[in-house]
């Protein structure tokens, strides 16, 4: 993965830095759809002069070469997901976990909004928002 990341980065003209591969990594090692400073977070105690810059300027760069993509799921900063495929997130309103939501199809839905407002459409996203089964199992034993 790293070598297609590599290649990615040098074809583009971007640097190849292990702090760079390393946020790659990071991101495509979780499916917890981690902030930039929650990868900081993780990251700095083997990179410690990595700044928090460093992380979004990557990321910038990495979303550049589609090798990620941002999430807008409701908080004060972005997530980010390495799975680049068209696909749901479903964020907890107790703890704030994103997890990913597969053989959803919308298709229908897309084709829809598409014929009503006469758009191209060029990309969708879409969030649901609940409360995961360790938040319910909190909130009935709170009751």
């Amino acid at each position: 993965m790293d070598i297609c990341v590599t290649t990615l980065l040098r074809d583009k003209g971007f640097k190849v830095t292990p702090q760079r591969l390393a946020i790659y990594s990071a991101l495509a090692a979780t499916k917890a759809h981690p902030s930039a400073e929650m990868i900081y977070n993780e990251l700095q105690p083997v990179y410690p002069t990595m700044s928090l810059a460093t992380v979004y300027k990557t990321i910038e760069i990495l979303k550049e070469l589609n090798l990620v993509q941002v999430l807008n799921v409701g908080e004060d900063s972005f997530r980010y997901d390495a799975d680049t495929t068209n696909h749901p997130h479903i964020r907890c309103m107790g703890c704030g976990r994103v997890d990913d939501l597969y053989g959803v199809d919308s298709s229908e839905f897309i084709k829809q909004v598409s014929s009503q407002t006469d758009y191209t459409l060029q990309g969708q996203q879409f969030y649901f928002y609940g409360m995961c089964p360790r938040c319910q199992k909190q909130a009935a034993v709170v009751s």
